[in-house]
């Protein structure tokens, strides 16, 4: 329950805000629509490291709004702060865990130094009049390393189009008094300090904040933003001691392309990379705010910037193989113990290419389609942990192949890594035995919040409620389902498990990659684009454990990233029209992997080097991969020209010897 206490510094703080009028806003505050809001909590939900074990403080935190989310985010301890008491006793009476409420001006307030690792300050600096003050208190009460966060309306739309900062009581429009602050003037009042700015982005409106002006009879408003920052959100990070002093390696920047944040959020921004990390995500108006050398610079302008796709489900070493079955089944067993009579001599034929080569095909069948993670599903092998291995393969999980061919899955459920996914396949076919298998999992014990079962085609609704009731997560594969027995996924009966993603199993039984997995899921399942992109983002990160931001584009997570052409659609549409064609630019770790003509033209010499390319069903690619090495390897087995990569032909183009080893 939240605990509201009174702080020191009273009316001597040099602020603008009126109390009369921000205690008369308090009561209606929550409910009257604000598009400003609105937009600032889907960008800034997405910029937030995690915060488990961190002391945070919500400074201005005025009704609570960012109090209940950061409180879910479990921090250590949750403390907000306001000038406002009758604000503060709006969010005393939401009752949220563990936070505590201090009234009192933000530049001068009752904490001790050096107390938080986390300060939000969300739409507070227009209504201060001296920000150094605020920001020395800021530096005051936070710890070496502390992330900050501030946001407001974009000063600069603000003058341009007389915004004003009003609401409505009793019948009765109000004005608050404000001030602007220009976005260089606080980064470098910040900077003075020791504060380095590692983002600053500039929304636009879209469609959810359209709605809200259209329900308030203000479209007329919403046109007039157009091509304007509606706000802005920076995020400094309080630098340690020996900040200044650490030698920065391996630079990377890609510039001028849209960044997607998120299904619908993309803004055009600058992406500084080390380490093979996302170091600075900056828009155009901070172009020489990082002063470390840059060792590589890549201009994708005209391009949309995706986060690396997450294959939550392949069997990589079946990469070259053709599609396999003879007619519907009732389960997967019953399919598994045909083909291995009715297409014995073609398995035979195909495993007859050596296994490595065959995973480096599952991987690069995996890179060309944008998948820069992907959960494996057979025994480990050494080879998927070369650093030069096409893609991140998950390593640090347990697994059974299914009741059937998974020996011992209680043992091998009691094996797994602590909080780490345990992953099995179930209830994979239409018969009672399939539906009964979610049953015998839970009698073995081994379905939890830890568990992820691949399938799930015969679950029912009771199956659905016990995995709900066990918080246990599911990852489907539509075409595999379809092609075995006839049947698709009920996508609204699964979606009532909370995690849920996409993997695009063999091309044993797939139709075809992930994208395609995710064009048929579209299609056949009815699945809408902000679910299917978080089937193969946010998703899947959460349920495999993935510790570094996968699935995202924010400072300090990888610097996974995939670029297609921009359009006016958001990602999650384009996303359920792509197809690997379309995927041109693949960075992994902040190193180029893949590119296509295009794209080339623009890559530095150096990152060029050891590209490859590949002819893949009329589509040419450069890859970092002995691509030419590889196929001659699987034809010394099938034959020259009979390889299909996922059932799609490939070749070495002729002119390969352009590029390749420069």
């Amino acid at each position: 329950m939240s605990r509201l206490t009174r702080g020191i510094g009273g009316n001597s703080a040099k602020e603008l805000r009126c109390d009369d009028q921000f205690d008369a806003w308090a009561q209606s505050y929550d409910e009257q629509p604000n598009p400003l809001l609105t937009l600032e909590k889907r960008y800034l939900e997405k910029m937030l490291p995690d915060l488990s074990g961190q002391d945070v403080l919500d400074s201005g935190c005025g009704s609570g709004r960012w109090l209940s989310y950061l409180a879910g985010r479990k921090p250590h301890t949750l403390r907000g702060i306001d000038i406002s008491a009758t604000m503060l006793e709006v969010a005393a009476q939401k009752e949220i865990p563990g936070a505590e409420l201090c009234q009192g001006p933000c530049n001068a307030t009752p904490f001790g130094d050096h107390c938080f690792d986390l300060i939000l300050s969300s739409f507070v600096l227009s209504y201060i009049e001296d920000i150094y003050g605020l920001a020395a208190e800021t530096d005051r009460i936070a710890r070496n390393g502390c992330h900050l966060f501030l946001s407001d309306m974009h000063p600069e739309t603000q003058e341009c189009l007389g915004w004003r900062r009003t609401f409505r009581k009793d019948q009765n429009e109000i004005e608050l008094k404000t001030v602007t602050h220009g976005l260089r003037k606080i980064a470098a009042i910040f900077d003075s300090l020791g504060w380095e700015l590692c983002s600053a982005i500039e929304p636009e409106f879209g469609t959810p904040e359209r709605e809200i002006f259209a329900s308030t009879g203000r479209l007329h408003r919403f046109h007039e933003a157009h091509d304007h920052p509606a706000i802005y959100l920076l995020h400094l990070q309080k630098c340690q001691e020996d900040h200044h002093g650490a030698e920065q390696q391996n630079q990377t920047i890609i510039r001028s392309a849209f960044c997607a944040f998120g299904p619908h959020e993309k803004v055009r921004a600058s992406v500084r990379m080390s380490g093979g990390r996302v170091t600075h995500l900056l828009s155009d108006r901070f172009p020489e705010s990082v002063a470390a050398p840059c060792n590589l610079e890549i201009d994708l302008n005209g391009y949309l910037l995706l986060p690396g796709l997450i294959n939550a489900h392949d069997h990589l070493e079946y990469a070259l193989f053709p599609r396999l079955a003879s007619s519907g089944y009732p389960n997967a067993s019953a399919w598994a113990r045909d083909i291995q009579n009715s297409f014995a001599d073609e398995i035979a034929l195909h495993r007859s290419v050596p296994r490595d080569v065959r995973l480096w095909w599952g991987g690069l069948r995996n890179l060309l389609c944008g998948a820069t993670t992907v959960c494996h599903h057979n025994p480990p092998q050494l080879e998927l942990q070369r650093p030069d291995f096409p893609v991140r393969v998950v390593q640090e999980f347990g697994w059974g192949h299914s009741l059937t061919f998974g020996g011992d899955l209680h043992q091998a459920y009691s094996a797994t890594p602590q909080a780490r996914a345990f992953i099995v396949h179930a209830c994979e076919g239409i018969d009672n035995d399939a539906q009964e298998e979610i049953w015998e999992l839970d009698r073995l014990g081994v379905l939890d919040a830890n568990t992820v079962l691949v399938h799930g085609l015969a679950m029912d609704r009771e199956g659905v409620a016990l995995m709900r009731e066990r918080g246990a997560s599911l990852v489907v594969c539509p075409s595999s389902n379809k092609f075995l027995f006839g049947r698709v996924p009920d996508m609204h009966l699964l979606g009532g498990i909370d995690r849920l993603a996409l993997g695009s199993d063999s091309p044993l039984t797939a139709v075809g990659d992930l994208l395609d997995e995710l064009q048929f899921a579209a299609r056949f399942c009815d699945v809408p684009p902000q679910v299917t992109y978080g089937m193969v983002t946010e998703a899947p990160a959460a349920m495999l454990r993935l510790q570094n931001a996968e699935g995202s584009i924010r400072v300090a997570g990888r610097g996974d990233l995939i670029a297609i052409r921009d359009t006016t659609c958001n990602a999650a549409d384009r996303l359920q029209t792509l197809s690997a064609s379309d995927v041109e630019f693949v960075m992994i770790g902040g190193r180029v992997r893949l590119a296509s003509e295009a794209v080339l033209e623009r890559l530095p010499l150096l990152a060029k080097q050891g590209l490859e390319p590949l002819w893949i069903d009329g589509t040419v690619r450069w890859l970092r991969a002995p691509v030419s090495e590889l196929l001659r390897r699987a034809e010394e087995v099938l034959g020259a020209g009979n390889v299909r990569l996922g059932g799609k032909p490939i070749r070495i183009p002729a002119r390969m010897e352009a590029h390749h080893v420069c």
